[in-house]
């Protein structure tokens, strides 16, 4: 197993556009959602949304290139640009792999096409329209940009998705089949059947209060707000990192993956499969049992899951749970589907990179099921060893990273 580090970061997100902006809203505890600008909302319960404000496309690609791809798809492209741009990496060919999925995809284009079939006809459906839908196509344009002719796996696990992509580019790196893998998750899904759709099935809060409505475990919690956005990380071989002087913001040390197979929506009862991800990596990362360890939660307000992920943690870790800083960033974010776990990625090597923690942005009212020691009054200076990342998406399907501080003094970034 060779080491696999973190070279370079990239984020389009509701709290920021690149990385300094993202890390600055982050630590200030800047709130991302606010009301749906992208449709009518009059005939909706929800009426909220966390969207990427002040996106311009052409900073990372001609009008043409534009025409051509989906947001979600844009997303990645800027992300993917300001990983790569960040980690100096010039590696191309068979060395260099794409692992960037999306949870649902080029829905917008969806949504705009099926409307063009009925009411113009089947003729006036773009001919672009299947390429830039399907979930592949944002794995497949940053693979063509950077020449990558290595392994190339867009993952499509929900709201895990953005973590897998880690996880398994982790794993081919480990492993010796490339050398450096571009890898994340981007999402672009705030759409009319979109929100209905996650409405109707009861997993947005109907609160409708940018400030109480993505609350992770407050007990006050009632369901996720719907995000959108893209997290890029580089990640590279340690030593081909080390040859070159690259910065490195973390190392990642384990991964675990696993399935609830119990419910297409709902966690685990008593969180065991997800307990198990977390306990699998720990495990490969092999760490000391006094570690001082950080967590960012999955967190994403809903009543079952901040519930089942704070019993996970707690069969996971024992007793030291109860000393692990735990926090969410999905509380000024939003939920940002097949993005979140890459976003949640980046933000988690920030922390080990500066030692400064996010907090958990709104949260108010103490429930007695989500016990933990929670970040709940600003970002605080911890300077943690190593740190967990979770993700947890629908169909049961669990994702855990674990990263440690890089023991190289390269200067930082932020």
């Amino acid at each position: 197993m060779k080491r696999v580090v973190i070279t370079g970061l990239g984020v389009v997100s509701p709290v920021g556009i690149g990385v300094p902006a993202f890390w600055d809203g982050l630590l200030a505890g800047r709130c991302g959602i606010g009301p749906i600008s992208r449709f009518d909302t009059a005939d909706y319960k929800v009426k909220i949304a966390a969207e990427v404000k002040g996106f311009d496309p052409l900073l990372y690609m001609d009008k043409f290139e534009c025409k051509k791809q989906d947001l979600y798809t844009q997303y990645a492209i800027a992300a993917a640009a300001e990983a790569m741009a960040d980690s100096g990496l010039t590696l191309r060919g068979e060395r260099l792999g794409v692992y960037l999925g999306s949870g649902i995809g080029g829905i917008i284009t969806f949504h705009r096409e099926t409307q063009r079939l009925l009411e113009k006809g089947p003729h006036r459906v773009s001919p672009l329209f299947i390429p830039m839908m399907i979930g592949n196509i944002a794995a497949g344009v940053v693979a063509i940009r950077y020449g990558a002719e290595g392994p190339c796996l867009p993952v499509v696990t929900a709201c895990a998705t953005g973590t897998h992509s880690i996880g398994e580019g982790f794993r081919a790196v480990a492993h010796g089949h490339a050398d450096a893998i571009i890898a994340g998750g981007a999402e672009a899904a705030i759409t009319p059947m979109a929100v209905a759709g996650f409405t109707n099935c009861l997993a947005l809060t109907e609160r409708n209060d940018p400030a109480r409505s993505s609350i992770p475990f407050d007990r006050e919690r009632d369901g996720f707000v719907i995000g959108e956005g893209a997290g890029i990380v580089v990640l590279e071989e340690y030593e081909h990192a080390r040859r070159r002087e690259a910065k490195i913001y973390a190392e990642i040390k384990g991964y675990g993956n696993t399935a609830d197979a119990h419910h297409i929506t709902a966690p685990h009862p008593e969180g065991k499969p997800a307990a198990r991800a977390i306990g699998l990596a720990m495990a490969e990362a092999d760490w000391d049992s006094d570690v001082k360890l950080y967590i960012n939660a999955h967190g994403t307000s809903t009543p079952l899951n901040d519930k089942t992920e704070t019993m996970a943690i707690k069969t996971a870790l024992g007793p030291k749970a109860y000393q692990a800083k735990i926090g969410a960033t999905k509380s000024m974010t939003g939920h940002m589907l097949g993005a979140a776990g890459a976003v949640e990625a980046v933000a988690t090597a920030l922390a080990l990179h500066t030692g400064i923690l996010p907090p958990t942005a709104g949260y108010r009212e103490k429930d007695p099921d989500c016990d933990l020691d929670y970040i709940t009054k600003g970002a605080e200076s911890f300077h943690p060893d190593a740190a967990l990342s979770n993700s947890f998406g629908f169909g049961g399907q669990n994702a855990c990273l674990a990263m440690t501080k890089s023991d190289l003094d390269i200067p930082r970034r932020i």
